[in-house]
């Protein structure tokens, strides 16, 4: 072999690695863009599953039944001190938004805890809320639930838009996230 032989051998190899480099960067898809949200999951980006439980009062209610409207979804135990610790703050910043369409959905993961105590502890703070209960933890399952209490700010798309795993939240950062869904439109 002489000399330029040589030479065609790594410079073909690195114009292959050159333009493969190229390819994968010109074809590769940004985060959360080939799915576009619309796979449920529970995960910032991604929408938000849907469920439907019963109510105080015997009801089914869904989540998809407040599509177009923004929600905390909270799942919560009576036992759990940062749930009843932060209950209030989520009474107080309800009542300032619900006129605007805010909606605070509180699941009770009543597999983990009782309806009667659960019914017991919203009447006590005078939760007027929609408080559901999750008897067989399906909505615990579905949200791969691994703290109580666990948080999800849902767009009025259904989209997940932030996720807060134990608490308690504050006042403040409750009425923040709530004006940032009712004023994004998402």
């Amino acid at each position: 072999m002489t000399k330029t032989q040589n030479w065609g051998y790594p410079l073909g190899s690195i114009m292959i690695l050159a333009l493969s480099a190229a390819w994968i960067w010109m074809s590769r898809a940004e985060v959360g863009s080939t799915t576009g949200g619309l796979i449920p999951s529970p995960q910032v980006g991604f929408l938000a599953p849907d469920f439907t439980l019963q109510n105080q009062a015997g009801e089914s209610v869904s989540l998809s039944d407040f599509r177009g409207q923004p929600v905390l979804l909270n799942l919560w135990a009576s036992w759990c001190l940062p749930c009843r610790s932060e209950m209030p703050a989520m009474q107080k910043v309800y009542d300032a938004y619900k006129d605007q369409g805010f909606v605070i959905l509180a699941v009770n993961i009543t597999s983990q805890d009782s309806q009667s105590s659960a019914i017991a502890f919203a009447q006590e703070l005078n939760l007027n809320f929609p408080i559901l209960f999750d008897i067989n933890g399906e909505v615990a399952h579905s949200y791969q639930m691994r703290a109580f209490p666990s948080s999800y700010f849902i767009g009025r798309d259904g989209i997940i838009q932030e996720v807060v795993i134990g608490g308690p939240m504050a006042e403040a950062l409750l009425q923040i996230r709530a004006e940032q869904l009712l004023e994004g439109g998402s």
